[in-house]
């Protein structure tokens, strides 16, 4: 498995329309071993923000507590 990290293709405006002048954000996805999507994240405007998600989520492991709700 791996991560991406990457600039979404359009900004978005106001409530989340696509809009061309607005800043791209930042965002990350989990690939498999056959290279399908298993998980993504929110967008962030900042690609160190975007980095440091990736960094939390890399860090967790068996330890981590599941919680049902």
């Amino acid at each position: 498995m791996y991560f991406q990290i990457y600039q979404d293709g359009v900004g978005r405006g106001l409530f989340g329309a696509a809009n061309a002048l607005a800043p791209r954000e930042w965002r990350w996805r989990l690939r498999g071993r056959n290279h399908e999507v298993v998980a993504s994240g929110e967008g962030y405007k900042n690609k160190r923000d975007c980095e440091h998600a990736v960094n939390l989520l890399k860090g967790t492991g068996l330890l981590t507590p599941v919680h049902y709700v």
